[in-house]
């Protein structure tokens, strides 16, 4: 079965956050502690995924879940944030899989499908993400979707207690158009 854009359907969907959600998602960060720490600090608690919801909400911001296709399982989530318009048309990308589906190609399709969302509906001409490091697996994860390394950042975020240096990647419209069309977006 294909999608609107020809591509072979995905394992995976994304959607916006909702209320009905919370119990789902803090279960799946809770038992991701190991796998999170020191890389980024998801809702664990109510108070937290209430604070998320509202951050959501906003419109800069464009939250999303990354759902199995079949069951509709939460797997991770992505966020599009300090989204700019005008001249810059640009957000920041942050990205997050549940343990319990590490290492299955799962955040891959989700990513593919947020840059869709961005340079599609968002209308977003740039996308930026900002990792860690030590953080091998995401920054896999950026290398093998076509963002392209532009720096290093000392200090840059304060995540988990501590300032945390981070390298900066970009994806650029034009960049993921030419990615998807020669079959390297998904």
């Amino acid at each position: 079965m294909r999608d609107e854009r020809g591509r072979a359907q995905g394992r995976v969907r994304l959607r916006a956050p909702a209320a009905g959600d919370a119990d789902e998602l803090i279960a799946l960060n809770r038992a991701s502690r190991a796998l999170h720490q020191p890389w980024v600090a998801p809702p664990t608690s109510a108070e937290e995924f209430g604070r998320y919801l509202e951050r959501c909400a906003r419109a800069d911001v464009c939250g999303l879940l990354a759902c199995l296709a079949d069951g509709g399982a939460i797997v991770g989530a992505i966020t599009l944030s300090q989204i700019f318009y005008g001249p810059l048309q640009s957000a920041y990308m942050g990205y997050y899989v549940g343990a319990p589906y590490a290492g299955r190609g799962l955040m891959r399709e989700a990513v593919a499908l947020a840059l869709d969302h961005a340079f599609g509906p968002l209308g977003l001409h740039r996308v930026e993400a900002n990792i860690q490091p030590g953080n091998g697996a995401s920054l896999a994860l950026a290398r093998r979707l076509g963002f392209v390394r532009e720096g290093y950042s000392r200090r840059y975020l304060f995540i988990d207690g501590d300032w945390r240096d981070h390298e900066r990647f970009a994806m650029l419209a034009e960049d993921w158009a030419a990615l998807t069309a020669a079959g390297r977006g998904l």
